[in-house]
């Protein structure tokens, strides 16, 4: 499938509109997160998608904050923007789940909850309300969120990713880095993350107040 210039800006406005949300939340410290959006039919073999180009400032929205990029990651146009660092890893998620959208961000809580959870190797939560944004509606449901180690090499992360992924879980953690959060589009992806955002800072504030006893 051909993408048109319409399917090109339909992506660069719904990331963008996107961006300007989690940047109100602070949720782009120091330049960091990236965002994606697939654009076009899935095939896990060949897809494309638009995403965040490297090292900008995401509270501001300028005419080149997002390229198209293939199922490895590599502009499909000519251009001089680089694509974020992480682009790897959205690759690898896009071709496992077939999602539509996938979100990532730097928050204090998902680094301490990677890290208070490290050893365990996922993130326990357990019988929160908010749950239910993953369309888990089991009574008093227990979720672990996985973590994966944040290697600076960029490919070593990618290959892990398909043993730890769990399909009613859609995010994966880095430690002490950020959460990969995605949806079946956008919307959904945003639910998911802001949903994750909170079990973190739940699971972060409920610790500190047992450690107090």
């Amino acid at each position: 499938m051909k993408l048109t210039l319409e399917d090109k800006q339909r992506a660069f406005a719904e990331l963008a509109a996107v961006k300007a949300g989690l940047a109100a939340k602070g949720w782009f410290p120091a330049t960091s997160g990236n965002l994606s959006v697939r654009v076009g039919e899935f095939d896990p073999q060949a897809f494309t998608f638009a995403i965040t180009a490297s090292g900008k400032d995401k509270s501001v929205q300028t005419p080149e904050d997002f390229l198209l990029v293939n199922e490895s990651g590599q502009p499909t146009d000519d251009t001089k923007l680089k694509p974020s660092a992480e682009t790897l890893i959205h690759c690898e998620i896009y071709r496992l789940t077939g999602a539509g959208a996938i979100f990532h961000v730097h928050t204090v809580f998902n680094n301490l909850a990677s890290e208070l959870f490290w050893e365990r190797g996922s993130i326990p939560v357990e019988g929160v309300e908010l749950i239910k944004a993953f369309n888990i509606w089991d009574e008093d449901a227990l979720i672990d969120i996985p973590i994966l180690p944040n290697y600076a090499d960029i490919p070593r992360i990618a290959e892990l990713v398909e043993g730890v992924l769990t399909p009613r879980i859609p995010g994966i953690v880095l430690r002490k880095h950020g959460i990969y959060a995605w949806g079946a589009n956008a919307f959904e992806a945003k639910r998911h993350l802001e949903a994750f955002e909170f079990l973190f800072e739940y699971v972060c504030r409920w610790h500190e107040l047992k450690a107090r006893g």
